[in-house]
């Protein structure tokens, strides 16, 4: 990924790839704008996935956290 593209937040990244799809849906590009556009989808597409990713490690975490609290005699929350 480019460092720029590891600066786009999911949303803007997505909402990019939306755009994108619809462009290469609608035709009437050349074969060079296609392929163009084809390759930034497939930038885009990875910078969502990096993002997803992330949220499902850190929402894996926090199960795992509440699980052992609660294991412990917990309520898993802090105090």
């Amino acid at each position: 990924m480019s460092e720029t593209d590891t600066a786009l937040g999911y949303e803007q990244a997505r909402d990019e790839l939306v755009e994108v799809v619809r462009r290469l849906e609608a035709g009437g590009t050349s074969l060079e704008e296609s392929l163009a556009l084809w390759e930034r989808g497939e930038e885009l597409a990875r910078v969502c996935r990096h993002w997803l990713e992330g949220a499902r490690a850190r929402l894996d975490s926090a199960l795992a956290a509440r699980e052992a609290a609660d294991a412990a005699g917990g309520d898993g929350r802090e105090e």
